[in-house]
């Protein structure tokens, strides 16, 4: 286990390496990967609209008109960013489905590629559920908390999903009633885990949503025809265990 590891280390380190290059992957051919290659159905994420900050108002005179001049010269930055959506309180900016709606997602490359021509900065989604993996997602921390104790249990772990704020543990597909009559067992189950099942959605790496950056945290093994999932019984406990034991991990929704 801790040389699949290392060896997955080492390859985030060599695509870190080819980002810097320049050759980073777009979110086209992460979307046809999925599709095509894993055969996940992908679709474009609402993603993000600057927000830009209003200009101050110049003074009045030869000095205030160089200076409007000026600032109108200069590119204006983005103060943040929002969601492009029309939700203006949308509570996860970029990283779910708008138009179109989830029940579009596809395998289809011509459609992915269409999709993509428009709008080639879009977040990619996962439609989790059915042939695709499901998930359990958790606060950053305690994510990196479970992580450890998954590995310290020698358990061995397919991708891993990680945002600023949230981690993301693939897992097999699972309906709802077997999700049921599992966290039924346990005593209390954290608000702040979420699942993503059947309906669900995950936004997937090189995605740029709200919270920062989507990316790997354990990537899918590279030429592997479909990359390796657990059973979501397997990694409940730990994921359940971090969250309560993690301060602000516990009851808190961390989108």
């Amino acid at each position: 286990m801790r040389e699949i590891l290392g060896w997955r280390r080492g390859l985030r380190f060599r695509r870190k390496r080819r980002t810097e290059r320049g050759t980073a992957v777009a979110p086209l051919e992460a979307a046809l990967r999925c599709a095509t290659v894993w055969d996940w159905p992908v679709l474009p994420g609402a993603g993000l609209r600057a927000v830009v900050a209003p200009k101050a108002k110049g003074a009045k005179g030869a000095k205030g008109d160089a200076g409007a001049r000026a600032r109108r010269a200069a590119p204006a930055a983005p103060a943040s960013a929002a969601c492009a959506c029309p939700d203006p309180r949308c509570v996860v900016p970029g990283a779910h489905p708008f138009d179109p709606g989830l029940l579009a997602a596809t395998t289809d490359a011509r459609m992915i590629r269409w999709w993509w021509s428009a709008r080639p900065d879009a977040p990619v989604l996962l439609a989790t559920g059915g042939r695709a993996p499901c998930a359990v997602s958790l606060p950053a921390v305690a994510g990196a908390r479970a992580l450890a104790a998954l590995d310290a249990l020698g358990m061995r772990l397919g991708p891993v999903v990680a945002t600023p704020t949230r981690w993301a543990i693939l897992v097999a597909p699972y309906s709802l009633e077997r999700l049921g009559e599992l966290l039924y067992t346990k005593d209390s189950v954290p608000a702040s885990l979420r699942f993503h099942g059947e309906g669900g959605y995950l936004p997937l790496p090189p995605s740029v949503i709200g919270s920062g950056q989507v990316r790997w945290e354990r990537a899918p093994l590279e030429g592997s025809a479909r990359p390796w999932l657990p059973d979501v019984e397997a990694v409940v406990d730990a994921l359940v265990e971090a969250s309560t034991s993690t301060p602000g991990g516990g009851s808190r929704l961390a989108y």
